[in-house]
């Protein structure tokens, strides 16, 4: 989150949080691969680490939509066509979202290998568009944010995301954290954990990084 001394949002944190998305929509086709036939408890384990990614991917889009985009709409005339180009890339995501989503159920039920290979060829299409998405959203409306928003409304699509987690378990909070913090930089770090109270810190030291660490085995082998 971007301090209250800046005077612009510090908007490289959506890039490391799209960092998130583009590993685990490269490493989803992997994991669901290796779900032998028949394996229905593997099956739910890993369809619940995709609902739990297309759960946050989910939120993270809808921000943008509610809290971003009608705001760059109203200040940066010329530029309309990509905000609107955004908003529209975001339905094509979530579309593939939804037809992974529509065939899990029978998935889980039966692990049949007819459809894991389809969930991996919808998990291919979406990682494309999504990928495209994230591209262009970094290359040409973090700058917009830069200079459009403030720090302030900046500032309120993490804590929109916050108070979305406020009914998460520890775990699940502790997972969340240590995805975005599995590839970060130092001085990544250093900003992101800046305004993060001392408790959040001590339990990610002591105990989160574990909790992760056993989520990476469980998921990833």
């Amino acid at each position: 989150m971007s301090t209250a001394t800046q005077d612009r949002p510090y908007v490289h944190e959506m890039v490391i949080i799209h960092r998130v998305f583009r590993r685990e929509s490269r490493l989803l086709p992997q994991v669901v691969g290796r779900v032998a036939a028949g394996d229905v408890a593997r099956a739910k384990v890993v369809a619940e680490y995709y609902r739990t990614y297309a759960e946050g991917l989910h939120h993270h889009h809808t921000n943008e939509d509610n809290l971003l985009w009608p705001k760059l709409l109203a200040r940066v005339d010329l530029e309309a066509e990509l905000v609107l180009r955004m908003e529209a890339q975001h339905e094509v995501v979530a579309d593939t979202m939804e037809r992974i989503t529509a065939l899990l159920p029978e998935w889980e039920r039966t692990a049949a290998l007819h459809l894991r290979d389809q969930i991996i060829a919808e998990l291919g299409r979406h990682r494309d568009a999504l990928v495209e998405h994230l591209g262009e959203e970094e290359e040409r409306i973090l700058p917009l944010i830069s200079e459009h928003i403030t720090v302030a409304e900046w500032n309120a699509l993490g804590e929109q995301a916050f108070r979305e987690m406020a009914n998460d378990s520890t775990t699940k909070k502790l997972i969340s954290l240590g995805a975005i913090l599995e590839e970060i930089t130092p001085a990544e770090y250093a900003h992101f954990m800046a305004d993060k109270p001392v408790m959040v810190k001590l339990i990610w030291n002591l105990l989160g990084k574990r909790v992760y660490a056993k989520q990476i085995k469980l998921i990833r082998g």
